[in-house]
């Protein structure tokens, strides 16, 4: 692993503001409902950008005017979540998925019902004492849990109705030397694009940095915004599995925590060009960051919409390495999210190094 101090220590966290990153994990954003994080990120980009626009899916980008290669950064606001179907005579409410549940990590989770007005609810479940003994080791899906909001049938129709969304209810915590709680994916690259801009020099190339929307259904809102703004280059942020968590020594993870911000060759939804990787490997061996590969066959980010929207971009991925995936307790380290953010900040300094000859680029 490179980026160590001569010492042997390992690099501790100098950017990462906490309470932002806590406003960030906290706040309830499942797809199509994005404001929350928004709201978040607009005056931040107000402050580090040269103006702020929105798509029409509700991404949003702040804008540096410059020469040079444009620039796009992608970190996806939303998180997984769930939408209500329907409330049933029970007052129990029925929900389909918005986004990849393992439905084990919904039971007995406390949610947020987002109604006509804001409704705690747990994920209920039959109790281990009444189910039959060949059902105890059956395997749970969303189609078998229900949401209980304590309401009768009749108030909680009053409230809540088909196509209500609900989230997970989760603070935000540090876990030893990690930080936990949920939508941490992609909450983090949300939190390190911001965190870059603050870092970077504001010389060079006209830069975008894009929070993104629907990346838990299908990369919907990168596609959009990068088609708008038709990057020569483009950088996604998001987390990747961990290595060193439970499954993660099957092969199917190459990153580990506390070993650098992951620099991703390749997933399902994309092959880096090299000539992106080498640039990020030459900037944080330059800049002593700690990094290391990751390569997967599974998985995906925007970069795969980044690469192929409108007539094309080179297009890479810096990754946090994460623990726990798509569960209420989302683990990262802290180094590792320094670390992303240094790496993305140099990148910003360095893009208009890459020759782009081949690339060309298309006309406004």
């Amino acid at each position: 692993m490179a980026g160590r101090r001569r010492d042997g220590d390992p690099l501790r966290s100098r950017r990462v503001r906490e309470d932002l990153f806590a406003a960030l994990s906290e706040a309830h954003a499942p797809p199509g409902h994005e404001s929350a994080v928004r709201e978040i990120v607009r005056p931040e980009l107000e402050r580090l950008c040269d103006r702020v626009v929105e798509d029409p899916l509700g991404g949003i980008a702040g804008v540096r005017d410059g020469d040079g290669p444009r620039l796009m950064l992608a970190a996806h606001m939303d998180e997984i979540g769930l939408m209500v179907r329907h409330v049933d005579d029970s007052g129990f409410l029925r929900v389909m998925p918005l986004g990849g549940w393992d439905a084990r990590t919904l039971v007995s989770q406390r949610v947020v019902v987002h109604g006509r007005e804001p409704l705690p609810g747990v994920v209920s479940t039959t109790p281990v004492h009444l189910l039959d003994a060949d059902k105890r080791g059956a395997q749970v899906k969303v189609d078998d849990l229900s949401i209980d909001v304590g309401l009768s049938a009749e108030r909680a129709r009053e409230l809540i109705r088909a196509g209500d969304v609900v989230t997970r209810d989760q603070p935000f915590r540090r876990v030893g030397e990690l930080v936990t709680g949920k939508a941490i994916d992609d909450r983090v690259g949300v939190l390190v694009m911001l965190e870059a801009l603050a870092a970077a020099s504001r010389d060079g190339g006209e830069l975008w940095a894009t929070g993104t929307v629907q990346e838990e259904v299908g990369l919907r809102g990168a596609r959009v915004a990068a088609s708008r703004i038709r990057p020569d280059v483009a950088v996604a942020i998001d987390t990747c599995p961990a290595a060193d968590g439970p499954g993660g020594s099957g092969g199917r993870a190459t990153a580990k925590l506390g070993g650098g911000a992951a620099i991703r060759v390749m997933d399902a939804s994309a092959i880096v060009p090299q000539v992106i990787v080498d640039l990020m490997v030459r900037v944080a061996e330059e800049r002593d960051i700690p990094h290391q590969m990751h390569l997967s066959d599974r998985g995906g980010t925007d970069t795969g919409e980044l690469q192929r929207s409108g007539l094309g971009a080179l297009a890479g991925c810096v990754s946090i390495p994460a623990r726990y995936g798509h569960s209420s307790v989302e683990a990262c380290h802290p180094d590792d999210v320094d670390a992303a953010i240094a790496l993305v900040a140099g990148v910003i300094e360095h893009v208009g190094e890459l020759d782009l000859s081949s690339a060309g680029r298309p006309s406004d």
